[in-house]
Order: structure tokens, then sequence, then C-alpha cells
């Protein structure tokens, strides 16, 4: 029964986290999940925190995505020539 009730609550996790959240908790869930199994048998604690570490990193990519195409929208003031003194 354990065994059943623990992919139950991560997939009920994941399909209550939005897009980019839920992209690295689940790629960083499988990863760690693997990891923690095969260092000892703790596949549920690597899942855990694996999903928190996915989480992360995808938060941190979208942020960066966005910071890139808000700079690529803005319009630099380099065409004219410099006036330097």
């Amino acid at each position: 029964m354990k065994s059943l009730l623990l992919p139950a609550v991560f997939a009920v996790a994941a399909g209550l986290t939005p897009g980019a959240a839920r992209a690295g908790c689940l790629a960083g869930a499988a990863m760690g999940g693997v990891a923690g199994h095969v260092a000892g048998h703790h596949g549920t604690l690597g899942a855990a925190a694996g999903c928190a570490v996915g989480h992360h990193e995808a938060k941190k990519k979208a942020s960066e995505k966005q910071a890139a195409q808000t700079h690529a929208a803005t319009p630099s003031n380099q065409s004219g020539p410099s006036q330097t003194q």
C-alpha cells in the first residue's frame, strides 16, 4: 500500500504546480529518486530533494529567460556618435 501512495502524492503535487515549476520538479524528482535509490534505498528522500532542486533551477532559468527578453526589447542608445570628454 505504501508503494502506491507515494507515486499518487507526487502525481497530485505535479498536477497542482504551474508550468515551469512542474517540469523542473518532475525532472528533478526522477533523477533524485534514482540517485537516492542507488545511494542506499532512499528513493523517496532523493525524489523530494530532486523536486526542490529542479523547481529552483526551472524558476532560475525562467527568470533568466524573462530578463533576456526584457533586455532584448529595450532599445539601446548606441546608434549616435559618442561624446566623451
